[in-house]
């Protein structure tokens, strides 16, 4: 395939899209025209196969493939309801996938569509990753707060580190931090929440977070009654994660936050250079 071909067929697919009800997407007419598919019954058939394969992969097929209509003008002046289909670029992707390869515009697209899916995949990934992280940046300073809070009130970082241990006891279903850390495959001189999914990170934030509230509020002093309130709270946020069909404990161990935060650090260098070098493009 010649560069003025492909890049004629980039412009096309990209002038092709639209944006429908907030979601980036193309119409099967202006595909199948794109795709050279003289008949739409020919075409329809591959949209039946994508959306075989799109139930396959365990999406919903009405995510990505969307009936709709458009009125078309016809020779004499009227005009008539077109039956159209809204698709996403998964959809898309997907019909590519069942083409006719022969065809160079099928071809192009089966690359076109994997790569632009492939990079929409690539920021959602640095999007959970970034949640991830604050959600742990967070977890660290509301355990700072609680521990201040507590050292004013006679609890020392000893204590500290029990009342913490009873509250994770009390999260995870009897598994204390260390049965966790076994559990997972957690280095032991590593903090638990380091190795943690965004959601427990959350919830135990959210348990540190009343804590310290109620602490202040009941003017409660030393450890014991200190502790019957954090583990209070971590049972009361097992109970409402239990009630939504989440085990805490059943979740399987996440990436080490410091190796997500350090790769984020690494990303985030390169943006300038890769800035630069699509502004150089562009004035070429």
């Amino acid at each position: 395939m010649k560069k003025e071909q492909i890049q004629q067929l980039f412009e096309q697919f990209e002038n092709a899209c639209y944006v429908y009800k907030g979601i980036e997407c193309w119409r099967a007419r202006e595909l199948q025209n794109v795709f050279y598919y003289a008949e739409w019954r020919n075409f329809i058939k591959v949209i039946d196969k994508a959306k075989i394969a799109c139930k396959a992969a365990g999406e919903m097929v009405s995510n990505h493939f969307v009936d709709i209509n458009k009125m078309v003008v016809l020779g004499s002046g009227s005009q008539r309801e077109l039956e159209d289909i809204a698709l996403t670029r998964y959809a898309c992707y997907l019909i590519a996938q069942n083409g006719d390869p022969v065809k160079p515009a099928v071809a192009f697209a089966q690359t076109y569509f994997a790569v632009q899916t492939r990079k929409q995949e690539i920021i959602e990934k640095r999007l959970l990753d970034i949640a991830r992280v604050s959600a742990r940046e967070k977890l660290t300073k509301s355990e700072k707060k609680l521990s201040g809070i507590l050292y004013e009130r006679g609890v020392d970082y000893k204590g500290f580190a029990i009342i913490r241990s009873k509250g994770d006891q009390a999260l995870f279903g009897g598994f204390s931090t260390n049965d966790m850390k076994t559990k997972l495959g957690v280095p032991a001189t590593r903090p638990l929440a380091d190795f943690l999914p965004t959601l427990t990170i959350k919830a135990k934030d959210f348990a540190t977070e009343l804590t310290s509230h109620n602490v202040t509020e009941k003017n409660l002093k030393g450890e014991q009654p200190i502790s019957k309130e954090h583990i209070d709270n971590n049972l009361a946020v097992r109970k409402m994660l239990k009630q939504r069909g989440v085990m805490p404990e059943q979740l399987p161990v996440a990436e080490d936050v410091k190796k997500v935060q350090r790769r984020l650090e690494t990303e985030k260098k390169k943006i300038p250079k890769q800035i630069k070098r699509i502004q150089k493009g562009k004035k070429k």
